[in-house]
């Protein structure tokens, strides 16, 4: 299929791997110029570019599923809410969209996320400087989720060590390998925990009969999900509260602090905080692509995908797409469009936790604001941009203020 595809696809037959995760903004306009929907070798399927076919394939679960068995989450954590469609996705999905409406979410984790917030910025502060992305975005991450799900006997420290274990054997396969034993250690462990918490919660409901004590996750097996598959949708919100929550408040901050002119119409007026959040999510999502795969021939954008192939959905490129953004390279809190990006996905799989997300980073751009005075980017440490294939964020983020 290269060798078919290579010269119809002459920039996607080009594109290599390396430039998909260094800068991969000045090849995804090639490609959404010229080959909006391009065969890349290097990736071994299609990748849509454009936002306009973007939705297409992600709002077509049935010509553009990830049910599929190559989706190497499912193969290590099982079939949950982001490996199925259909009946069986909503039957997965629905206990758990139902508590995360943002009207649940501000009752649930609202105070939790500030008060949490507040806590790890103390805690920097006396410093005076500080490495955001391992002292601060990632563990506000991890802390929210293991509240979000009130694992029983597991505390932040232990939700990561799980999430890194399943995510390396995740990655193992991806990259064609075997999975590492410490990822299927880490799933019998959470696992463990979601049956320990289910009971504990059922006591408790037996005790105080009128009371309602339902867990995120007991309410889920009180759905009808039988409790292996509350477990890997436990685990799949790990994935997706973690990683890209983090990714996405270290990318937020950065930009802030590289567009000194931005950053002072933020300090200037608070509300526009969340625009600023929603900016840099459309500027550098921190979630590049989401893979489907053809449940038959179709042709997309003059494109003929075959039935089993591979989709790729650059939300980079949709996101830059200046049929829709005007300046679509420039970083403007002010944009009065940027929500029409693409971030959190669309379709059934639009991400279930967009709220609690938008809410987490909101909340660490305005106390890390509030609380340190003079916050800028350290000019003794690099500057690092923000690179990765799936996941794009800086590997690190050095600060300074005036302590």
């Amino acid at each position: 299929m290269t060798h078919a595809h290579a010269g119809r696809f002459p920039i996607g037959a080009a594109a290599t791997i390396a430039e998909l995760e260094a800068d991969p903004h000045p090849l995804l306009a090639r490609l959404r110029a010229s080959e909006p929907v391009s065969w890349l070798p290097a990736l071994g399927g299609w990748l849509v570019t454009r936002r306009d076919l973007a939705l297409t394939v992600m709002r077509d679960a049935e010509t553009f599923t990830v049910d599929d068995p190559r989706f190497s989450t499912a193969r290590v954590v099982g079939p949950s809410m982001l490996s199925l469609d259909g009946a069986q996705h909503t039957r997965h999905r629905t206990p758990f969209a139902d508590r995360f409406r943002p009207r649940d979410v501000e009752a649930r984790l609202a105070a939790f996320i500030n008060a949490e917030t507040k806590r790890l910025i103390a805690g920097l502060k006396p410093a005076g400087a500080a490495e955001l992305r391992e002292a601060f975005a990632g563990p506000l991450a991890v802390a929210v989720v293991a509240e979000s799900l009130g694992l029983a006997g597991a505390d932040a420290a232990t939700v990561l060590a799980w999430y890194d274990a399943i995510v390396g054997a995740v990655s193992d396969i991806s990259a064609g390998l075997e999975p590492r034993p410490s990822g299927a250690e880490a799933f019998a462990s959470l696992s463990a925990s979601v049956r320990a918490t289910v009971r504990a919660d059922d006591c408790d409901r037996d005790r105080d009969r009128g009371r309602n004590r339902d867990s995120l996750l007991a309410a889920a097996a009180d759905a009808g999900l039988e409790l292996p598959e509350v477990v890997s949708n436990a685990a799949v919100m790990m994935f997706g509260g973690i990683e890209t929550t983090a990714g996405m408040i270290v990318n937020a901050v950065l930009y802030l602090l590289s567009h000194p002119g931005q950053l002072e119409l933020v300090r200037a007026d608070p509300n526009l905080i969340a625009d600023a959040v929603d900016e840099s999510l459309r500027l550098e999502s921190s979630v590049t692509v989401v893979d489907r795969y053809a449940t038959r021939d179709v042709e997309l954008a003059g494109a003929p995908i075959r039935s089993g192939d591979l989709v790729e959905v650059s939300i980079t490129g949709a996101n830059r797409d200046p049929a829709v953004f005007d300046r679509p390279d420039g970083f403007d809190v002010r944009r009065p469009n940027a929500r029409l990006h693409l971030a959190f996905a669309q379709g059934p799989h639009f991400c279930l936790g967009a709220h609690a997300a938008r809410l987490e980073a909101q909340a660490a751009i305005s106390t890390l604001l509030a609380e340190l005075p003079g916050l800028r980017l350290d000019p003794e440490r690099r500057r690092e941009a923000p690179r990765g294939l799936v996941f794009r964020k800086p590997d690190h983020v050095h600060v300074r203020w005036d302590a």
